[in-house]
C-alpha cells in the first residue's frame, strides 16, 4: 500500500511528507477552519496561529526524538494539501501510547482519505516501528472519525476523559 521512507510515503492517492515548521501556512489554513476545529479541539476556542506554529515546532522535535511523527498530506496528482496526520506519542487516559491521528480538509471529507491515512499509520506502526499497539481517540459525537477507526480495524476500548472532555478510545494491535 505505501512506498517510500517513514519521512515521505506514498499511498494510492496521497504523498505523506514529514510535517515541518515551513508548513505553517497550510497547517493554519487546515486547523483554523471551524469545521475542522469542531472535530479536533477538546477546548471551546480554536488555537491561535502562534499556538499552531509552536505545535509545529513540537511536532518537528517529536520526529527528531522518535524517528516518526505527523505528516502533511498532499494529493498525489495535484500536490494540493489535503490534510495532516500520522503517528505520535500521546499521554491520555493515564497511559503513554502511540496515537494515529488525522485531519482532512473539509472539501475532501467523505472520500476515504482519512481511512487511507489510518491504514498507512497501521502499516508503518506495526511494520517499520514494530509497535505493540496503536490508539486513536475522538470526541464521542465525531461519528466520521469513529467510522475511520472501525474501517481501519481499531476496536472500541472505553470512554475516557481527555483535556477535560469526554472522548472515546479505540485501540489496534498487530495481527497475530
Amino acid at each position: 500500500m505505501t512506498t517510500g521512507t517513514i519521512e515521505r510515503l506514498e499511498t494510492a492517492r496521497m504523498v505523506l511528507e514529514r510535517l515541518a515548521p515551513d508548513h505553517a501556512a497550510e497547517e493554519c489554513r487546515l486547523l483554523l477552519d471551524p469545521r475542522v476545529g469542531a472535530t479536533l479541539w477538546a477546548r471551546r476556542t480554536p488555537p491561535t496561529e502562534a499556538e499552531i506554529t509552536g505545535g509545529l515546532a513540537a511536532k518537528a522535535a517529536h520526529w527528531d526524538r522518535h524517528g516518526f511523527g505527523m505528516w502533511l498530506l498532499r494529493d498525489r496528482e495535484t500536490g494540493e494539501m489535503v490534510g495532516r496526520g500520522g503517528l505520535q506519542y500521546t499521554y491520555t487516559a493515564g497511559l503513554q501510547d502511540v496515537e494515529a491521528a488525522w485531519a482532512i480538509v473539509p472539501e475532501r471529507w467523505r472520500e476515504g482519505l482519512a481511512t487511507e491515512l489510518a491504514n498507512a499509520c497501521v502499516e508503518v506502526g506495526f511494520g517499520q516501528l514494530a509497535l505493540r499497539s496503536i490508539v486513536a481517540f475522538t470526541l464521542p459525537d465525531n461519528i466520521a472519525s469513529r467510522r475511520v477507526m472501525e474501517k481501519a480495524c481499531f476496536d472500541y476500548e472505553r470512554d475516557i476523559v481527555h483535556a477535560g472532555m469526554p472522548h472515546v478510545l479505540y485501540r489496534r494491535r498487530p495481527p497475530a
